[in-house]
């Protein structure tokens, strides 16, 4: 049991409505495990006979999740979420497509106008970036149905779609919030965010997924954004705050850190040094955020048995002052990989040949580095037999806990 804020009053006595959010992290190509995580869940609650509806409320997301939690939002009106679709989408990926280097694009627009070439970003997506985003652009506008999603959350299927991403010129994570009818997100007293309140689109999940110099950012309302992972990973307060009272968590870390350095070290490579770089901003976050929110519950736990109710509803009062909507205890089911993910990129890489492209040069320009521990290859290996893997090694991670599954949803039932 872990702690957040509460969900929205209710007007009816007794124990809140179960309200069920899924929370969706960044990690590039390691979101595939988050499919594994959604596919094994769905296949546990319907043996069991316990998946009357899709059993989420509210999704939110940031980078790779915002895809996902885009995708449930447009699905919520079918049980099975058509996950099957979206493996397909994810073990149909090609190095040569989607891991696709651009050059020429990371010298920018104002170049490209310079030598008379047209860039391949549109109004949308614009900027300097490493690899062409054209075919991750085509992916989310036509493997995503928008105008379901439209209906799913005019028809309140789905509470709210949260999506992250990070305002360039502000430094300021924005929230673009798609909310059924009669639904609100209470304010944040954070500087650092911002909600709105908006019909999402491609354009939003797109800006979400712009990992800064991999794709170049989005453009919305003529503002430019990048991937809301940067500061804001694990976008679990919004889910709390959108109604949400138990939430599905899925970090895209196995949570280990190695037992012991080599004896001695030699200088890392450039390739091994932005890998690092990219756990340090999408993906330490969320252990810290999952952290955070356990040890909140302890302390609230702890008031709520030793203060007299004067005393608890003071203190109460204060935490809603300063946080603008109250704490209560949220239950929570965390699913970390079992296995590093940078590992099985690193022993998936070692078999690809030079047809593989981009994906192969990345893997010797590791080798002949100073280390081949490296993490980069996991968030950009766009690849079908490696999003297999680990949608595989998610559904195993489900299967062990199979009964935890079915204790934490319960009957999901309209």
């Amino acid at each position: 049991m872990l702690s957040g804020m509460a969900p929205l009053a209710s007007s009816s006595p007794g124990p809140p409505k179960p309200l069920t959010g899924a929370v969706f992290s960044g990690g590039g190509a390691r979101g595939a495990y988050e499919v594994g995580v959604l596919s094994g869940i769905l296949d546990v609650l319907s043996r069991a006979g316990r998946l009357e509806r899709a059993p989420f409320d509210v999704c939110c997301g940031t980078s790779v999740g915002a895809i996902h939690a885009a995708w449930i939002a447009a699905q919520s009106h079918r049980p099975d979420l058509a996950m099957k679709e979206l493996e397909a989408a994810w073990t149909e990926l090609t190095l040569r497509r989607f891991l696709k280097v651009d050059p020429i694009g990371l010298l920018g627009p104002s170049i490209l106008r310079a030598r008379g070439r047209k860039s391949h970003a549109d109004s949308a997506s614009v900027g300097r970036a490493a690899l062409d985003p054209t075919a991750l652009n085509e992916l989310v506008r036509s493997r995503v149905s928008w105008t379901q999603l439209r209906r799913n959350i005019d028809a309140a299927r789905l509470r709210a779609l949260v999506i992250s991403a990070l305002h360039v010129h502000s430094g300021r994570t924005t929230l673009f919030a798609d909310l059924a009818p009669g639904i609100r997100l209470p304010t944040t007293k954070d500087a650092r965010r911002v909600a709105v309140s908006t019909q999402i689109d491609a354009k939003h999940v797109l800006a979400s997924a712009a990992l800064p110099v991999i794709f170049p950012p989005g453009k919305i309302d003529g503002a430019f954004y990048c991937d809301g992972g940067v500061r804001f990973n694990t976008p679990i307060a919004p889910a709390l705050r959108a109604g949400a009272n138990r939430l599905l968590v899925i970090p895209l870390l196995s949570g280990e850190l190695p037992k012991s350095a080599p004896r001695r070290e030699r200088s890392p490579s450039l390739i091994f040094l932005l890998g690092k770089l990219s756990n340090a901003l999408l993906l330490d976050p969320v252990n810290y955020d999952l952290a955070v929110l356990e040890r909140i519950n302890q302390l609230v736990g702890t008031m709520e048995s030793v203060l007299d109710p004067d005393q608890l509803r003071a203190v109460r009062q204060v935490l809603s002052q300063t946080r603008g909507i109250p704490y209560r205890p949220v239950k929570t089911l965390v699913f970390r990989p079992s296995r590093d993910i940078g590992s099985l990129a690193r022993d998936y890489a070692s078999e690809l040949t030079p047809r593989d492209g981009p994906g192969w040069l990345l893997a010797r320009l590791d080798r002949l580095g100073s280390s081949w521990d490296t993490d980069l290859l996991s968030f950009v290996l766009f690849d079908g037999d490696f999003a297999r893997g680990l949608i595989d090694l998610g559904r195993h991670d489900v299967e062990r806990r199979a009964d935890e599954v079915i204790a934490f949803f319960g009957s999901v039932a309209g």
